[in-house]
């Protein structure tokens, strides 16, 4: 059981680009503390490793083709993002 007085943690607000390697310009460590959604053209991803909400793209993994690096190759997916926090 919860405590409804019970202070929520401050959640820093989401940027309008995001991406989960902790090697990229765009890697915000305090955003990953909490559990995020991202939401692309109306529908829930739980596979997408990179976005940016005002170009309207999301990056997702092409199979498990992997680069050089291990990391999985990517595809450019665009339409209409929406991040959040669950």
């Amino acid at each position: 059981m919860t405590d409804a007085s019970a202070p929520t943690p401050e959640r820093p607000p989401l940027p309008d680009r995001l991406s989960i390697y902790a090697s990229s310009p765009h890697h915000v460590a305090a955003v990953f503390e909490h559990d995020i959604g991202i939401r692309f053209n109306g529908k829930d991803r739980a596979d997408v490793e990179e976005y940016c909400i005002s170009e309207g793209w999301v990056k997702v993994p092409a199979g498990k083709t992997v680069d050089r690096k291990g990391h999985p190759l990517m595809i450019k997916l665009k339409g209409k993002v929406e991040a959040f926090y669950r």
